[in-house]
Formats: C-alpha cells, structure tokens, sequence
C-alpha cells in the first residue's frame, strides 16, 4: 500500500535525521558517539512514530482502511436525460474510484423495472454498498429487504422511495415538494391577470415529478389558475417542443409555461420561437424551469426566461462521508440529508450567480 511505504520511509528519514544530527545542530564530525543503548531506544521510537502515521491515515480514509476496495452498485438515471442528471453522474463517478478505495460499478435505467433488475443483480454480486437513484417512488420494497438479508448498505441519492427507513442507511436528496412550492409562490408573486398554464411534466411517478406537480396542482384548485394542458415530456426537449407546438397549433392562448427541467423549457422555448411568441421578462409567456443549468441562467440574465428552480446534483461527496462513517465502525447521524436550494428570478440574477450556481 502506497501509505505503508511513506510510513516506512518517514520512519527512516527519523532515524537518520536522529542520529546524524546533535542538539546544537554540530556537523556529525564532531558529534559525540552515541551509545547503543540509545541507538536502540531512537529506533524503537522512530518506529511507534511510524506506526501511529500509518494508524492516523487509516482513520482518515476509513474505506481503504482494510487494504480491499468498497465494492459499490450505483444505480442512476440515464446521465444523458439532461444535464442536470449529465453532471451528477460525472460527480458519481469522479468520487466513486479505485483511488479513492471503491470498485464501482454503474446501471443507467430511467425505467423502474430495469433499475430493480439492475438492483438485483448487484446484490448476486455481493456489492458493500448498493447506491440508488430511483425512476419512481414505488416498488422497492422487496430488492430492499434482498438487500438487507445479504449484509449490503442501501444509500438513497437525488430521488426519495416509498419504503421503510429501516431498509436504507441514509437518503441524500433534494426536497423535490419545496422546489415545486417556491417556484410556485414565485409565480403566484407575479400577479398576473390570468393564470394560463402549460404544464410540461418529467418522468411519471419520480419524485422531482411529483414534488414539482404537487405544488402547482394546488395552486390550479385553490388560486381558479387554468391547465391549458399537462402532459409529460420525459425531461425530453424534442417533446415538450412537440406538446408547445400542439398548443400553439390548437389556437388555445397561454401566457405560462411551466417546466419541470430545463431542457423541456428549452423545448418549449423552441417551438415558441417558430411561432414569433415572445417570451420572458415583460413579453407574451413567462417561462419557468428547474436544475440551474449554466445556460438556462443565462436565459435568465438575458431576461429570455423568467424563472429557474436549483437542484443540487453534487451529493457524492456525502455519500462517501456515510460510507466512511460506517466502514469506520461509526453511526450515520442523519438518516435524511436535504441538499440546501434556491430559485432565481430573472430580474434580480447576477452573473456571480450564473457562475456559482450554473451546472
């Protein structure tokens, strides 16, 4: 192991370092002759100093403390579904390495039926730890009790599932409601006259959908606001253009578009373009989105849109803290870790904030 040999050689240059050099810092020729006893004693201690460097190390990299790498199951959405999902894959991969004491191994599914295939196959494989992403809320219960009678961790990112806390070691997440309900109170802070609403939805059934189309479906029933349509798009650019298009052909009027991420705005945006609709701050049709990605804040600093709502993709970095934690012997502190998040309206966005916040 690479820290035994730095350990080995720091125990070395001690000795050296000891014996060649005396107290006033007099040129070894001159030095008095040291005794064997000493010798033995200097050695002796140089040794212990070794040890506990080698003893510190592995405390502070608890994962590779055993010499064998963490055996890891990632199982995530497809990373070419949007960029948001583009750049969380890229942080999954760049913690989760040899390097860093972890064999990885990775399924990409925005299926639910496929990622629990995945998830099972993981478990034949004996994985450590399986690392989950789920496509929608429901239906792991079983693959997480296979799971739990096998010895292997379960350790929720991006996504909640509806099952048992007991069947997980910790979820790292976004809080996908609050998204919905702060972007949501923005718009309702707009006052518009009407409320005319294109509604382009992710994938069905996962939680980014549900938290972000519960809190506008509440403001339709409770606010008189009107759906001009609801349709899912998938993430997808190429469908939301497609259900814009549909409205625009239809001649129904709408002065909101409401999209779950970026891409579908970027969709919507595209087919509002061909039709000569303007769009953003002070124009014909707000336009909302979600992730933060850098381009789409750059829409908004150009005033081209009107809204975006963060999420974080950046949770490998606490993934790997619990892992070390549990490796360590340790408990996990938190069960739920909530990623801190924000919106951006396009009349106060700064281009500190494209650069900090854009993905």
């Amino acid at each position: 192991m690479k820290k035994q040999f730095l350990a080995a050689m720091m125990a070395a240059a001690m000795v050296t370092g000891l014996t060649a050099c005396s107290g006033s810092g007099t040129p070894e020729t001159t030095a008095a002759p040291t005794t064997e006893a000493a010798q033995e004693t200097t050695k002796a201690e140089a040794a212990e100093e070794a040890k506990e460097t080698e003893k510190a190390e592995e405390a502070a990299a608890p994962a590779e403390s055993s010499g064998e790498l963490v055996k890891v199951g990632i199982i995530n959405n497809d990373p070419n579904e949007s960029g948001y999902r583009t750049a969380n894959d890229k942080d999954m991969k760049e913690m989760f390495t040899e390097e860093n004491g972890y064999e990885a191994s990775f399924a990409y599914s925005l299926k639910n039926d496929e990622q629990i295939t995945a998830a099972q196959k993981f478990i034949q494989d004996d994985v450590d730890y399986l690392l989950i992403s789920a496509a929608d809320t429901a239906g792991w219960d079983s693959v997480l009790k296979d799971a739990q009678d096998a010895g292997i961790r379960v350790i929720l990112f991006d996504r909640t599932i509806d099952a048992d806390e007991s069947l997980y070691e910790a979820s790292i997440v976004s809080d996908m409601a609050k998204e919905g309900q702060t972007a949501v109170d923005w718009l309702k802070g707009q006052g518009l006259d009407s409320y005319n609403i294109i509604h382009l939805q992710g994938v069905m059934g996962s939680a980014a959908q549900k938290g972000r189309t519960g809190a506008l479906d509440e403001a339709v029933a409770s606010d008189g606001w009107t759906l001009v349509t609801q349709q899912t798009a998938e993430w997808n650019a190429e469908k939301a253009q497609q259900i814009v298009q549909s409205v625009i052909d239809s001649g129904e009027s709408f002065n909101v578009i409401y999209a779950e991420n970026d891409d579908m705005a970027k969709g919507a945006v595209a087919a509002l373009d061909k039709a000569n609709i303007s769009h953003g701050v002070g124009k014909d049709v707000i336009i909302m989105g979600f992730d933060c990605n850098k381009w789409a804040l750059e829409e908004l600093l150009n005033q081209n849109w009107n809204y975006d709502g963060q999420c974080n993709p950046f949770q490998a970095s606490y993934i790997h803290e619990i892992i070390k934690t549990i490796e360590g012997g340790g408990t996990v502190a938190e069960k739920v870790v909530i990623m801190e998040e924000k919106g951006f309206d396009a009349s106060e966005i700064t281009q500190e904030d494209v650069d900090k916040y854009g993905i």
